[in-house]
């Protein structure tokens, strides 16, 4: 029996991210930056964080801001992933 691949961890990052498009509720009005729930696993949210597509993870607050980056590469994956053809 082949022992299973490797969980490619940017796979998963990138479809939280665009799950993560599911949960806004404020927009910036200066920027692109969305505010959005954060209710993903902490080693997604922290990866996510540390490439700079969304703002740090570890406050008392329930949310986190999407950087301008996050949000487009957050639209990009989500109509890959989830828009039907």
């Amino acid at each position: 029996m082949d022992p299973k691949p490797p969980v490619d961890t940017d796979r998963i990052d990138d479809a939280a991210l665009a799950l993560l498009l599911l949960g806004v509720w404020q927009k910036d009005p200066f920027s692109r930056a969305l505010r959005t729930w954060k209710s993903f696993d902490w080693g997604v949210m922290n990866r996510l964080h540390e490439k700079g597509l969304i703002d740090d993870p570890v406050s008392k607050a329930k949310s986190v801001w999407l950087t301008e980056d996050g949000v487009k590469r957050a639209e990009a994956v989500f109509d890959e992933l989830f828009r039907r053809a």
